[in-house]
């Protein structure tokens, strides 16, 4: 595929339609995907009402994306997934769910499944003057795979904001783990139950001490409250059958399906809907290794070509608008982002 070689050795933004472009990869040929389709009649994106955004109506709007979606579908690698952040849009004063929609018929003949919902929690929400609605400041990211073998670098994830977690924590003192064993006194265990739960609640604290886990909990039978509510699963056949159970902790801080950050404002750049770069660089390592490949279909200003770029990943970008196409060359002229990386 001659047009595909031009792409990924040159690592660029390429003009046209971005389901005439897509058709023209190979199979399985992508790591990663991370775009954001024009939303359903928000925005004006320059393109003379060309594009994806400008239909009349809802399903005629979901019947694009989801065209375009199913391309990424064929394109990506069976180790790689495919990011869409979609925003949602009132119609005759309510939402219309339009992400969900897509969501929902994107996995409907299982070429792919539903990994996370990742929600966007703006920081800097745009107001709104409706005194009868709250100010919408959530947006989706779907992270969809095609087989179980998805790249998923959890350690990589959020990894700065668990660096500064483990430098700002207090060191343990000796008062660790002596509520646990007061609580082992006063249970009903047998005796040999209660000397098996201080002999592990021992070697707990020695990781502790020895800095091989953060922390640990201590749930013992007939004190605290069975996990799951009860139901079957590991910790509560401990519970049941040993008296105890220990819940080590490693220490990373929770990788959730949340990440906050402000609403792009970027000098000098005029494309109407910027999504962050913060969080297309932590899905960015979340999804992939360095030297993979990342195509955004709607590269509108250049993030995800931007993030990949400084994250050591090679990418293509796919624009409609010429007026975009400029503006992201000239952003990944540039050599340092590392500013705009972290929030």
């Amino acid at each position: 595929m001659e047009v595909l070689e031009q792409i990924v050795t040159q690592n660029k933004v390429v003009i046209g339609d971005s389901l005439a472009i897509l058709k023209e990869l190979e199979s399985e040929t992508i790591d990663l995907i991370i775009t954001s389709p024009p939303y359903f009649q928000q925005r004006d994106y320059g393109n003379g009402n060309l594009g994806v955004g400008n239909e009349t109506t809802e399903n005629a709007y979901l019947d694009n994306v989801l065209a375009i979606f199913f391309e990424c579908v064929r394109v990506i690698k069976s180790t790689g997934t495919i990011v869409f952040n979609l925003g949602d849009k009132y119609i005759n004063g309510a939402l219309s769910l339009l992400p969900y929609k897509f969501a929902i018929k994107a996995i409907e003949d299982k070429q792919v499944f539903l990994i996370n919902q990742i929600t966007w929690s703006k920081l800097n929400p745009t107001p709104r003057q409706d005194k009868r609605k709250l100010i919408q400041a959530t947006e989706p990211f779907f992270i969809f795979a095609k087989s179980k073998n998805y790249h998923f670098d959890l350690e990589n994830y959020l990894k700065h904001l668990d660096d500064q977690n483990k430098s700002n924590k207090n060191k343990p003192t000796e008062k660790l783990g002596k509520q646990y064993f007061e609580l082992i006194a006063k249970s009903n265990l047998t005796d040999e139950q209660k000397e098996n739960a201080r002999k592990s609640l021992q070697e707990a604290i020695l990781l502790v001490m020895n800095g091989e886990i953060d922390s640990f909990r201590m749930k013992i039978k007939g004190i605290h409250k069975e996990a799951y509510g009860g139901m079957e699963g590991g910790r509560n056949n401990q519970i049941r059958f040993n008296g105890f159970t220990i819940i080590k902790l490693l220490g990373n801080k929770l990788k959730k399906d949340l990440i906050e950050s402000p609403v792009e404002i970027t000098k000098d750049n005029a494309h109407p809907a910027v999504y962050p770069l913060y969080i297309v660089q932590e899905l960015i390592k979340l999804l992939s290794k360095e030297d993979d490949l990342v195509l955004d279909p709607f590269c509108g200003s250049g993030t995800t070509c931007l993030a990949a770029k400084n994250l050591k990943r090679n990418y293509i970008g796919i624009e409609i608008n010429p007026d975009y196409v400029n503006l992201a060359n000239q952003r990944l002229k540039q050599t340092d982002f590392t500013q705009e990386l972290f929030v």
